[in-house]
């Protein structure tokens, strides 16, 4: 008791300046505004922080420009044989070197570079395409048609991909030979050969499923939001909730993997090159050229050597950017 008394007793002096109002100094102090930034500006901020992400995207727009502006600037084309250059090392001239047949490997890494990239990203896009639709349909219907189209999503993940793709190249390779030669709207296609049209088929078949599994998941959650109650109760159908309301608030997850999806997308066109049955020659691809080099891989190892590189490179430049790029887009990570 006498504590408490003590404690009660004690007296707090009180001066008119404790009273006076805070100096600007003071309230700046006290409160910090946030910048006023949008979800993108954000995310950059974010993913300039991320050394590694930058880095890759340096070096994917090198390739880029690798690819596209490169074959313009060589004095030789992909296909020129040069009488007397055949199978040299390195060198000024040449500094990839040059094949059995003289043509130079520079602008034809260029040219298997370009096609490379220009048939991961097509094939990105068609899954983004096809597995957007496809599983914001599923995720906003939901009960039995959403059961039904992810059975039908588990059946097509137990497929074997590289096995259909080998087959439908084997099987379309006298249809779609006879098309080009027929068609002259097709003709332009006849140089990508029946292996990569086989690819760009299965992978419009099989390949759009995990896309589809990511954006149901997204739906499964954005369609309960209140925007999305009002829109309905405003009139919307299902087809402008998922342009307006859903489709473009899973854009994050969207981007990422396509992002992801295009070095699979290389890798397989490789794949399939290194086996025999991608691009159609002369025409050149990075998985074409690699199997053109085993012939003399002991005496010309130089011809292996850069193809696979320029893969490696490619591949790793692609993967660690979507990496970075999903750590920028996720709001979880701030």
């Amino acid at each position: 008791m006498l504590n408490n008394k003590k404690l009660f007793s004690t007296q707090i002096e009180v001066t008119a300046d404790d009273f006076a109002p805070a100096s600007n100094r003071e309230k700046n102090e006290l409160v910090t505004m946030g910048e006023n930034t949008s979800f993108w500006k954000d995310a950059w901020r974010r993913l300039k922080q991320n050394k590694i992400a930058m880095v890759s995207l340096v070096i994917i727009i090198l390739i880029l420009l690798f690819a596209i502006v490169g074959p313009y600037l060589s004095p030789y084309s992909y296909s020129q044989q040069i009488r007397g250059d055949e199978n040299l090392t390195p060198c000024f001239k040449h500094p990839f070197g040059t094949d059995n047949l003289g043509r130079d490997l520079l602008v034809r890494t260029m040219i298997g570079a370009r096609i490379s990239l220009l048939i991961g990203i097509g094939a990105a896009l068609l899954v983004l395409v096809i597995g957007s639709i496809y599983g914001a349909i599923s995720g906003l219907l939901g009960g039995t048609a959403d059961a039904v189209m992810m059975r039908i999503v588990e059946v097509i993940y137990s497929l074997p991909d590289m096995l259909v793709i080998i087959l439908l190249s084997i099987v379309l390779n006298d249809p779609l030979t006879a098309a080009f030669d027929s068609g002259k709207a097709l003709g332009g296609l006849q140089v990508l050969g029946p292996g990569i049209i086989a690819m760009f088929i299965v992978y419009a078949l099989l390949y759009w499923v995990g896309m589809a599994r990511i954006v149901r998941g997204q739906v499964l959650q954005l369609k309960e939001m209140e925007y999305v109650n009002a829109a309905r109760a405003l009139g919307s159908n299902n087809a402008r909730l998922i342009k307006k309301h859903l489709l473009p608030n899973c854009v994050g997850q969207l981007v990422v993997t396509t992002m992801l999806q295009i070095p699979s997308a290389i890798f397989t066109e490789a794949y399939l090159s290194f086996l025999g049955i991608g691009v159609n020659k002369p025409l050149a691809s990075l998985g074409s050229l690699a199997s053109d080099a085993l012939n003399g891989i002991s005496s010309y190892p130089y011809r292996l050597l850069f193809p696979a590189i320029t893969i490696s490179i490619i591949i790793l430049a692609f993967n660690l950017f979507g990496d970075g790029l999903r750590d920028a887009l996720d709001p979880k990570m701030k």
